[in-house]
């Protein structure tokens, strides 16, 4: 099942007049993948959108496996069934937070690289503020999560939820 990359719910975005010194962000952007995290994240980016009454940009990444080349075709057949399940689920509970909390809300669904995902997502989306969660991966203390690496890019705010 081919889904739509973007998704739009909740209502339009309203821009608000310019105030100097009180102005906030926008449009905020959020990284999503299903863990605890991200799904904290969510929430945190969420709320601050509502507040500011900024846009939110909700955007699911599925990285491919490093192994994924040399999967058999019911292997891989399942792995892109999961990727397709958590999408499905992340997008409805996107549609149903966004007409809770009158919300715009932007939804993407994207493969690759999640850096790489996310920078170009905040880039096309003109995000004034990006939102993820921590890594709860052993291996990015040493090597550098997702969150470090957008952090030293410095092009946009970045908030890591724990």
């Amino acid at each position: 099942m081919d889904a739509p990359e973007r998704e739009k719910y909740g209502p339009e975005a309203r821009p608000l007049p310019f105030e100097r010194g009180t102005d906030g962000p926008r449009v905020v952007l959020v990284g999503v993948d299903g863990s605890r995290t991200s799904l904290r994240a969510g929430s945190y980016a969420a709320g601050l959108a509502r507040r500011q009454g900024a846009g939110l940009v909700v955007v699911f990444v599925s990285s491919p496996a490093p192994y994924a080349g040399i999967m058999s075709g019911v292997v891989a057949g399942a792995v892109q069934q999961t990727h397709d399940e958590l999408a499905a689920e992340l997008r409805e509970e996107c549609r149903r937070g966004a007409e809770e909390l009158g919300l715009p809300l932007t939804f993407l669904c994207r493969r690759g690289d999640a850096y790489a995902e996310l920078s170009k997502a905040a880039d096309e989306h003109r995000a004034d503020l990006v939102v993820v969660g921590s890594s709860e991966q052993a291996g990015h203390k040493l090597v550098g999560s997702v969150a470090t690496r957008l952090v030293r890019t410095g092009r946009w705010p970045v908030v890591v939820v724990p």
